[in-house]
C-alpha cells in the first residue's frame, strides 16, 4: 500500500556536488543481451558503483539509490522533490490514495489514516481473527484428508478475506473469491502490457468489468445498510466522506476500495507464502518461535512477528519505489539534476553486507536482538518510509501475525515443491507452485 506525497511548495536545493558514478554502457549491454530481470542489472550496478550510482536504458541516466542515508533523503526528507509522475497500478486502481498526488493525495490520506492507526485498529481484530479462524479450519480439514493445497492461494484466500470483512463487514464468499481472482490477473499482467493506454485497458477489459461488478455491488449493498456481523465497515468510511466530500463520486470510491483490497491483500499473501517457504528450509525458526513463549503470549507474539519482519527484509512488500527529481538536488554528495528518474530499491538495501550481516541468510533474531538490526531508518523500509509510507503497515502485520498464532502451533506444510525463480512485478513473488500437504495434528 505505497503512498506518496505530492508537490508542494518547493525548497530550491543548490544541485552542487559531484557526478553521480555511471555504469558503464557495455554492463547494461551485457544485462540486455542475457535477458534478465532488472533487478539483476540494479544489483551488478549497486555492487559496482555504491549506493548512489547511474546507469542508461535511454539517453538520460537513471539514478538507483539504495543508501540507508540517500533513501531517507529522497523519501523523508525532501518528498516534495522526488514525487511520482504515474503510478504502474493506475489502470487498475484509478485515483485511488496509492496513485493520487498532491492536494486529492493529502485530502484522501487524511481521511484514511485514522482508520489504521492503533485505536482505528481495533475496529477490525475480531474481523482479522474470524478470517484466521476460518483458515485454520479449512487446513484442520486438508490435515484430516490428506487433501494438497497450494500455499500461495491459501494466503491470498486469508488475506482476501481480511480485508474484505474489515472493508464491508462480512465474511468473503465463495462467488466474490472468485471474481476478485481478477484483481490478482490485473496485477501480474501489468509489466507486460501494451504502453498505449487505451490498448492496456482492452486487454485486459473482461477483468476489469468483473472487478467493477464487485465494487458496485459492495457499494450499493452498504448504501442500502446491509451491514456485516461486525458492524459498518472501511467502504462505509467512504461513502460517509460522500456526503461531505463532492469529489467522493461513486468512482473515486471505486477506486479506493480496489486499491484497499489490491494493496491490502497481495503484499501480505505474498509475505506470508514467502515465510513458509523460508520456514522449510529453516525448521528450528519456527521451533524458536513457539518456545519464546507459550500462546497468547506477548513473548510468543514478538517472536512471531520477528519471522514477518525477516521475510519482509528479504521479499519487501515493494521491491522498488520510483521518483523523479522535480528540481536540482544532491544526495550524498551527489549532483542529482532536475527531471532525473530515481529509482530506490528496499529490496537491494535489505541485502547490503554492510548493513546487514550474511545478509542472505534467515535469521529472524536480527528483530530480537539488541542491534541486531541497523538503527538508520533508511536500512529497513519494507513498506516506505516518509509521509508517503504504507498506510497498511499495522493492518499488514496484524493480520499476519494472527494468522500464524493459529497455524504454526498445528501445521507444517510439507512442500512437493519449492520454487526456484522469482518473479519481480509489482511485489517479489515466487514463480512457480507452493503445492504441499498437512500432516494430520500430533497428539
Amino acid at each position: 500500500m505505497d503512498t506518496e506525497a505530492g508537490p508542494g511548495s518547493l525548497s530550491h536545493a543548490p544541485a552542487t556536488g559531484r557526478p553521480v558514478p555511471e555504469a558503464e554502457p557495455e554492463l547494461v549491454e551485457r544485462w540486455r543481451s542475457g535477458g534478465g530481470q532488472l533487478v539483476e542489472l540494479l544489483s551488478q550496478v549497486r555492487e559496482r558503483f555504491g549506493g548512489v550510482a547511474a546507469f542508461r536504458l535511454g539517453s538520460a541516466p537513471t539514478v538507483l539509490v539504495t543508501d540507508p542515508g540517500a533513501v531517507q533523503h529522497v523519501l523523508a526528507r525532501h518528498p516534495e522533490r522526488y514525487v511520482k509522475r504515474s503510478h504502474r497500478a493506475r489502470l487498475l486502481i484509478g485515483d485511488g490514495v496509492l496513485a493520487a498526488t498532491g492536494a486529492a493525495w493529502k485530502g484522501q490520506r487524511r481521511l484514511l489514516q485514522s482508520q489504521f492507526t492503533g485505536t482505528g485498529m481495533r475496529r477490525y481484530e475480531q474481523r482479522i481473527i474470524e478470517a484466521a479462524r476460518t483458515t485454520a479450519a479449512r487446513w484442520a480439514r486438508y490435515a484430516r484428508t490428506g487433501q494438497s493445497l497450494d500455499v500461495a492461494r491459501e494466503m491470498r484466500r486469508f488475506a482476501l478475506d481480511a480485508i474484505w470483512r474489515s472493508l464491508t463487514g462480512h465474511a468473503l464468499d465463495d462467488g466474490t473469491e472468485h471474481e476478485l481472482d481478477a484483481v490478482a490477473a490485473v496485477a501480474a499482467t501489468l509489466p507486460t502490457l501494451p504502453a498505449a493506454a487505451t490498448d492496456a485497458r482492452d486487454a485486459v477489459a473482461a477483468d476489469l468489468a468483473r472487478i467493477d461488478a464487485v465494487a458496485r455491488g459492495a457499494i450499493e449493498a452498504a448504501r442500502s445498510g446491509r451491514a456485516g456481523p461486525h458492524g459498518p465497515g472501511l467502504l462505509h468510511v467512504l461513502i460517509d466522506a460522500a456526503a461531505e466530500r463532492p469529489e467522493y463520486t461513486d468512482r473515486l470510491i471505486r477506486d479506493e476500495l480496489v486499491t484497499l483490497l489490491a494493496a491490502g491483500h497481495e503484499t501480505t499473501a505474498t509475505t506470508l507464502t514467502w515465510l513458509y517457504l523460508l520456514l522449510d528450509q529453516h525448521p528450528t525458526a519456527r521451533e524458536h518461535a513457539l518456545a519464546a513463549g507459550g500462546e497468547g503470549s506477548a513473548e510468543r507474539r514478538q517472536a512471531l512477528q520477528a519471522l514477518v519482519h525477516e521475510a519482509l527484509r528479504l521479499y519487501p512488500s515493494v521491491w522498488i519505489l520510483p521518483r523523479h527529481a522535480i528540481e536540482g538536488d544532491t544526495i550524498a554528495g551527489h549532483t542529482i539534476e532536475a527531471g532525473t528518474d530515481i529509482l530506490v530499491c528496499p529490496y537491494l538495501t535489505h541485502r547490503d553486507p554492510e548493513l546487514w550481516p550474511d545478509p542472505g541468510h534467515f535469521d529472524p533474531n536480527r528483530f530480537l536482538t539488541p542491534d541486531g538490526r541497523p538503527a538508520h531508518p533508511g536500512a529497513y523500509l519494507p513498506f516506505g518510509i516518509g509521509p508517503r509510507a504504507c498506510l497498511g503497515l499495522q493492518f499488514a502485520l496484524r493480520e499476519s501475525t494472527v494468522l500464524l498464532e493459529h497455524l504454526l502451533p498445528v501445521h507444517t506444510p510439507a512442500f512437493h515443491s519449492i520454487p526456484t525463480k522469482t518473479l519481480y512485478g509489482i511485489t517479489v513473488r515466487p514463480d512457480g507452485p507452493t503445492l504441499a500437504t498437512l500432516a494430520p495434528p500430533r497428539d
